[in-house]
């Protein structure tokens, strides 16, 4: 993932060795720089580029000062980290700026290595912060657990605006069910029903989550995953092989089941969908999900697949033909499709 990166320093000596030091990696595209010469240049920077991730700061500048600038990130920018780089490096200073919420501490002459690395730790940091906001839009109880600066943000405007945002994508959406797991919850105890289905759940989880896709929603004995980014199509089969390589393997001794094998159908479809906030406000209860035809297929398809198959269409046939192993099954007619589906099973 690459780094935009804003250097704050009224030296332009160090613009040039970070040219020069990371010139590799501004090749390879791991880093972009930008630069500022002042705490109140860099403030304006920020508002023109808003994707900046951190910020390399000195103290000792005319105009706005490194301090004053943390100061102003703290309250205009709570989820940008900043690091000081300074010839300052006395206690005082090191405790000054971190009181005012710098996240880590380099000292001039600048050992490159060493920077490097912190810029590392600061963008792994940054990384989690994201995600969990990401997680708190999609499950309202990990509020409990997040720190006050991402509180912070939570309770201004821009946050709320983008929990009633809604956008456009292409992703992958995923259906798995359990075949047959309604009669094993005819026949056996509650209790055996849920520890069951749960550890087939962590399983299916586990692999999604391998593959870079998140859950959207356990549906009774079914789970519906969500793939964005790149190859989100090959990520989402390549979890769907996986889950149906593992669950395939499992064996359970049930007081009315001996020897039960669970199998999975899985139905697999890519498109345009829409990705929001759904739900109601007035019980106060928005789900961050994807709606749209291209996810109704996918559940559709999950619908026709028989137990051990990966159902794919035609259409998503053509794009992985290469790079899977695919037998045509035929046409088939879906809900609410007035021409019949040509649909494909993923052998590996």
């Amino acid at each position: 993932m690459k780094a935009k990166v804003l250097v704050v320093d009224d030296e332009t000596d160090l613009e040039l060795l970070i040219k020069q030091k990371f010139r590799r990696q501004i090749r390879e595209k791991e880093y972009e720089f930008v630069f500022a010469h002042d705490g109140v240049e860099a403030l304006a920077v920020l508002d023109q580029e808003p994707d900046i991730d951190m910020v390399l700061t000195d103290i000792n500048m005319p105009g706005m000062d490194g301090l004053t600038l943390l100061v102003k990130l703290h309250e205009n920018k709570p989820m940008l980290k900043a690091v000081i780089v300074s010839a300052y490096g006395d206690m005082d200073n090191i405790r000054t700026a971190m009181n005012r919420g710098a996240f880590d501490f380099v000292t001039k002459p600048v050992n490159f290595e060493d920077l490097e690395l912190t810029m590392q730790k600061t963008m792994e940091y940054v990384s989690q912060l994201r995600q969990t906001l990401q997680a708190i839009k999609e499950n309202n109880i990990l509020r409990m657990y997040v720190d006050e600066s991402v509180l912070t943000f939570m309770n201004r405007p821009e946050f709320e605006t983008a929990l009633s945002a809604s956008e456009t994508v292409v992703a992958t959406v995923l259906f798995i069910d359990i075949c047959g797991f309604t009669s094993i919850s005819e026949r056996e105890s509650a209790d055996t029903v849920v520890k069951l289905v749960n550890r087939y759940f962590d399983v299916m989880v586990k692999e999604i989550i391998a593959q870079g896709g998140y859950v959207d929603k356990f549906m009774g004995d079914a789970v519906m995953a969500v793939f964005r980014g790149e190859y989100h199509l090959d990520r989402a089969i390549e979890s769907a092989l996986a889950v149906r390589s593992h669950i395939a393997v499992l064996e359970d001794s049930l007081p009315n089941h001996p020897n039960y094998h669970p199998q999975v159908a899985i139905g697999i479809n890519t498109g345009e969908m829409v990705s929001g906030n759904i739900g109601s406000a007035t019980l106060r209860r928005l789900d961050y999900t994807v709606i749209g035809d291209a996810v109704n297929m996918a559940q559709r398809l999950q619908s026709v697949a028989r137990p051990g198959q990966i159902v794919i269409t035609e259409s998503a046939h053509e794009q992985v033909g290469e790079s899977f192993t695919c037998e045509r099954i035929g046409e088939v007619t879906l809900k609410n499709k007035t021409a019949p589906v040509v649909i494909y099973n993923v052998v590996g």
